[in-house]
């Protein structure tokens, strides 16, 4: 497979088939008009699902590094394969530690050669990556089934340990969805190894922010609670809306 395609605003990604994985390499500038038609090129680029996806990004450019978060918008996609490894090649040492630095990496491992990329994607197929979705209804019955069904994920997937926060984490954001979109809630669960990612997506485009701080007192917005127990937490926009990932590691512990 040889392909090459030209998105908004110059950016150019170039497909190929190598061992049985998908190289995309993109070339251009990376800016708010076109950041879309490269996410929907790496999840395309999923549904075959290959040996992996490896996104080369040497030769592309990022004015802004927020919109290196583009990456893990294409890795939330509803209709992406979270089996499938994506992973990112940037020969540049300052490129990658942006991606690093602003969380790519925690989805998406970043190598500085292809060469490198195709030989960690071996030891990456290796691993039991579990996964489990369900779309609720935009009621307050999705608060108690959200919670039921991650309890029964984790259960299932000899993960007990996780379960209390994460069912902290589920209420929280599928309350979010609730009050603020009034969308059907879609509940996401992902194992890899002893961390679990919990996500809800919704058909806003409204990015969750957590709310400023009160000058006195205790901060109990729910967004806050969700910073205080996980490893991390974003807001990604994806092509339907948007969805608000947390990572739960056994540190995260109520």
């Amino acid at each position: 497979m040889n392909a090459a395609e030209k998105s908004p605003g110059s950016l150019a990604i170039a497909a190929r088939t190598e061992q049985s994985m998908v190289v995309l390499a993109v070339e251009g500038v990376l800016d708010g008009a076109n950041s879309a038609a490269l996410r929907d090129s790496i999840t395309k680029a999923t549904l075959d699902e290959p040996g992996a996806v490896i996104v080369n990004v040497t030769e592309l450019h990022v004015p802004e590094d927020t919109a290196w978060s583009v990456f893990i918008s294409a890795r939330w996609q509803v209709d992406s394969r979270p089996n499938v490894p994506i992973v990112l090649v940037c020969a540049r040492r300052a490129s990658r530690e942006t991606i690093t630095h602003t969380g790519v990496a925690r989805f998406m491992p970043v190598y500085p050669t292809e060469k490198g990329a195709i030989k960690a994607v071996a030891r990456l197929v290796r691993r039991k990556v579990r996964y489990a979705q369900a779309q609720l209804p935009a009621n307050l019955s999705s608060l108690r089934e959200s919670r039921r069904l991650v309890r029964e994920w984790l259960t299932s997937w000899s993960k007990p340990a996780l379960i209390p926060v994460a069912l902290v984490v589920v209420n929280v954001l599928v309350e979010n969805v609730l009050k603020h979109s009034g969308s059907d809630p879609v509940v996401k669960v992902l194992n890899d190894g002893p961390t679990a990612t919990i996500a809800v997506s919704d058909a806003s485009n409204a990015p969750a922010v957590r709310l400023k701080s009160p000058p006195k007192g205790i901060d109990v917005s729910g967004l806050a609670i969700v910073d205080a127990l996980c490893r991390a937490w974003g807001s990604t926009p994806t092509s339907s809306g948007k969805t608000v990932w947390a990572i739960i590691g056994p540190e995260n512990q109520l």
